[in-house]
């Protein structure tokens, strides 16, 4: 049978000291873990940690764009190699997948990474995914690893994702672990703090609101600590950290990549008569539009939006849109088809 795909995601603070190393002892942790699901599960390992492992060799780092991108062309190599030393010993061949964001917005180039993913997977080869942070352009950039991770796993059908972080899940307001989540809705949401690791780009925030994409393609997600004893293997066993669970979709691959892996130019408001019609799986029509944020051409992706600012869903635009007044002279022509509207 064909293996289920599994994403993991360690952020540079779960796998780097306080002085920015390389947690040895952790990536061995990796390994270790790793090696004992790799029959089970087809697996892409997304890693942080380049940039904190190679901003030491610069002087006075300050974390600019092009301080972050030498770093990462310093630690990167550094990183590959610390992995391949504790993977070796369990037999386990690693290869390096730097990505871009248009590697994700380009549906050809997707399919071309997927077939290169599947190709390593049948040599018992596990990616190791990181940001192509040396050449990424600064629009086009991920938003951090978090992002990354959850692009894979919706691309890829996964039937998990694990965030791996410095803390031992989503704490309540006691500070206590909450250890489901059966909807990431705006209370739970609220639940995340705002600050971030000092070594990180991401944070709960960000956790939670990829979790919730994932959640919503059908993809369980954890977000737990590596400090935890068998940290991966109880992860995925839902046995530590929190459980965010999934919903029951079906979600074509095609709208899958549509909802997560296309870039969105835009954003569309509409009144309560075409959100409902749209949460009807019927198309969007230009008379229910009261804002438009931007022009798009036709193809562009953009999020739609009720009249209380809420985003639930995505769509392909089937005609140019220049403005609302524009738009209204059309009044019943489709904006976007039912088959080009993905619901969150």
């Amino acid at each position: 049978m064909k293996k289920p795909v599994l994403v993991i995601k360690f952020g540079s603070a779960s796998i780097t000291t306080k002085d920015g190393e390389i947690d040895e002892r952790i990536v061995l942790e990796i390994a270790r873990q790793t090696a004992q699901l790799q029959a089970k599960y087809n697996i892409v390992l997304v890693s942080s940690g380049a940039v904190a492992a190679g901003k030491k060799f610069l002087v006075n780092y300050e974390g600019t764009l092009s301080e972050r991108k030498a770093a990462a062309a310093i630690g990167n190599p550094l990183l590959v190699r610390t992995y391949n030393t504790y993977f070796k010993p369990f037999k386990i061949a690693l290869a390096q997948s730097l990505c871009e964001r248009q590697h994700f917005a380009n549906r050809a180039q997707f399919l071309q990474l997927k077939d290169t993913y599947r190709e390593l997977w049948k040599n018992n080869v596990i990616p190791i995914a990181n940001e192509n942070d040396v050449v990424s352009n600064k629009e086009l950039k991920f938003s951090d690893n978090d992002e990354l991770a959850t692009l894979i796993a919706v691309g890829f059908d996964a039937e998990q994702i694990l965030f791996g972080t410095s803390v031992p899940g989503v704490l309540d307001a006691k500070g206590k672990v909450v250890p489901e989540i059966q909807v990431i809705d705006k209370d739970a949401l609220l639940l995340a703090k705002k600050e971030k690791s000092a070594v990180g780009l991401g944070g709960m925030t960000s956790k939670l609101n990829f979790a919730r994409l994932a959640n919503q393609m059908g993809i369980q997600a954890v977000i737990f600590s590596m400090q935890t004893e068998d940290a991966i293997l109880k992860a995925v066993r839902g046995e530590t950290g929190t459980v965010c669970k999934a919903q029951i979709k079906k979600v074509s691959s095609r709208n899958k990549w549509l909802a997560s892996g296309s870039l969105i130019k835009g954003l569309i408001t509409v009144d309560l008569g075409a959100a409902k019609a749209i949460q009807d799986r019927k198309s969007l029509l230009a008379v229910g539009i009261i804002a438009v944020n931007q022009s798009l051409e036709v193809g562009e992706v953009f999020q739609i939006a009720d009249a209380d600012g809420s985003v639930f869903a995505v769509a392909k635009a089937k005609i140019a849109i220049v403005d609302l007044p524009s738009i209204h002279k059309k009044k019943n022509i489709a904006v976007a088809h039912a088959d080009d509207i993905v619901l969150l």
